[in-house]
């Protein structure tokens, strides 16, 4: 196994046991949000990640980590969302749950890999808040597309923009892991 797939998977298994605990708290209340309230929800994650990044301030007390961990299960509850799409079901059992969860991140571990190929880990090069500015603009590009109900001439859709949301949050939670937390 590759340094950046044992990081990589450090990671999720991070954003998963959070994902699962709250689960116990709240269940599955998610469900009832739209695909765009989701996408609003991790608009408002990215752009305090970008605010903490540009004035250095958190007056809530949390720095940006627990925002990256929010967008990358936020991120999966919409493509979980996506694939039960015609299910109206809104308490999905954890155990069923857990198995969604992991379904997507297999997509997304595969992605990665793929493209991690033939980028060859540009990502270790770009600095967090590059990063995170790329998710911002995938965001806009994600409300575009739920704006044109999904329509797109030559683009991918908004699984796309999700799955490569959560590579990239997932890349700058392992470079702050390298650099101490630093935001930069």
């Amino acid at each position: 196994m590759s340094t950046t797939e044992i990081e990589y998977r450090q990671v999720i298994q991070r954003c998963k046991d959070l994902f699962l605990k709250k689960n116990k708290d709240y269940g599955t209340a998610w469900r009832i949000l739209r695909l765009s309230s989701i996408t609003d929800q991790i608009y408002i994650k990215a752009q305090r990640i970008r605010t903490l990044q540009e004035t250095g301030v958190s007056r809530v007390g949390e720095g940006i980590e627990p925002e990256f961990v929010g967008i990358i299960n936020y991120c999966v509850m919409a493509l979980i969302q996506l694939q039960l799409a015609d299910d109206k079901r809104t308490d999905i059992p954890a155990d069923e749950l857990e198995t969604l969860y992991t379904e997507q991140i297999g997509r997304v571990i595969d992605l990665l890999f793929a493209k991690n190929h033939d980028y060859g880990e540009a990502w270790r090069e770009m600095r967090v808040s590059s990063m995170t500015d790329i998710i911002l603009m995938k965001l806009l590009r994600t409300k575009q597309i739920e704006d044109n109900q999904g329509n797109t001439l030559v683009s991918e859709g908004v699984d796309a923009n999700y799955m490569d949301m959560i590579n990239y949050a997932v890349f700058c939670l392992i470079k702050l892991s390298h650099a101490g937390g630093s935001p930069q």
